[in-house]
């Protein structure tokens, strides 16, 4: 029997930007400020938003779910993809990682590699095991050229 999901990848995420403006408020730790950090953290948001929509609209135009675990109808490997398994995950942590060096909060950086860690333990593991089974030699040759993450 598979495990419920109920929280889905993008909960994780808006959780995780919650929990740096929490840390940023109740538990900074050594603070870091000015225009390079702002700057920093800006263009490391835009980047991980345009990530997302690009690899989220590789996913429409193969017709594919989105969604971890359901309408799985196609193995996207191109664009993003021959880069990397899963940009929408790195994606996703760039989104922290740029809202953390935005608020200039140390503690507030330990989040995106928490945030990567639940997703590789969540879903990661488990959509792999899925599409092996789906798309067979396939995904492994895909594997074999293409890394987990970058």
């Amino acid at each position: 029997m598979s495990e419920r999901r109920i929280i889905y990848p993008p909960v994780w995420l808006v959780i995780g930007v919650v929990v740096i403006f929490a840390l940023d408020e109740f538990l900074p730790g050594p603070r870091f400020a000015g225009e390079a950090a702002q700057f920093a953290g800006s263009a490391l948001l835009v980047v991980g938003l345009a990530l997302l929509v690009v690899a989220g609209g590789l996913f429409t135009r193969a017709d594919t779910g989105m969604v971890p675990f359901k309408d799985t109808r196609a193995l996207v490997t191109h664009g993003l993809y021959r880069y990397s398994r899963n940009p929408m995950y790195v994606a996703m942590a760039l989104v922290l990682l740029g809202v953390a060096v935005t608020v200039g909060a140390s503690l507030a950086l330990l989040v995106p590699p928490a945030f990567l860690l639940i997703i590789d333990r969540r879903y990661i593991r488990a959509e792999e095991r899925q599409l092996e089974a789906l798309f067979g030699d396939e995904y492994r040759t895909y594997c074999q050229r293409v890394r987990r993450w970058l």
